[in-house]
């Protein structure tokens, strides 16, 4: 299934995200990472939260240090090195900035590598150490429920997807999200049930109503 995470809102029957979601209390807990992976919690600027991150710390990476300009997040060109060393410094002062975290993922997606040049961590690392430096920020935890889709971990994606709406019952993005992968695993009476409720809180796309009536699954 072809995945354009920073294009997908518009896309039927692929997993979409919205960046813009609430943002909850602080946490310092951290999970185990795979690998190699460093510290999230050590940088030489920050690392800050981003969500609660003042307007210059964001400011000063984003803009002043040209980390993570326009050309950047659309990967187009980075403005002191190349866009993964850009993004690399990025998440190293917010670990959970959530377009920089997408923008890596599209950005070894598109260069089909797990580990985008100039990057010094794999993408896997860098969705893992955001979750790992807060756990509790739901947006974070969209965006590794995408990633898993990508990878077709779809069981893992459902967890999060889930964790999300535990948080955030009203999200139509996230009952969309589990309800395209209660589809791929062949769960599609739950999938019929998180797309009316996607419809019903306003989600506009009929991708995954479409995917049901294609298996004759759909019900009205």
């Amino acid at each position: 299934m072809k995945n354009n995470l920073f294009t997908s809102v518009f896309a039927p029957g692929t997993f979409v995200l919205a960046v813009c979601v609430a943002a909850l209390g602080a946490s310092g807990a951290s999970a185990q990472l795979p690998g190699d992976c460093g510290n999230p919690f050590e940088s030489g600027y920050g690392p800050f939260d981003y969500r609660t991150a003042t307007y210059d710390q964001k400011h000063l990476v984003e803009i002043v240090g040209g980390h993570f300009t326009t050309s950047v997040e659309t990967l187009v060109s980075g403005n002191t090195g190349t866009v993964g060393k850009e993004l690399d410094y990025t998440l190293r002062a917010f670990p959970n900035h959530p377009r920089a975290l997408l923008a890596m993922i599209r950005l070894g997606q598109r260069d089909r590598t797990t580990r985008p040049k100039g990057a010094e961590y794999t993408v896997e690392c860098w969705v893992e150490r955001a979750v790992s430096f807060r756990p509790d920020d739901i947006g974070v935890r969209q965006v590794r429920g995408i990633y898993y889709s990508m990878l077709k971990k779809y069981k893992e994606a459902i967890a999060d997807f889930k964790t999300v709406i535990e948080q955030q019952p009203d999200s139509a993005n996230a009952h969309y999200n589990l309800g395209l992968s209660y589809f791929e695993v062949g769960s599609y009476d739950d999938a019929l049930a998180e797309a009316k409720l996607a419809r019903s809180l306003g989600f506009p796309l009929d991708g995954l109503k479409n995917k049901l009536k294609a298996k004759g699954k759909w019900r009205e």
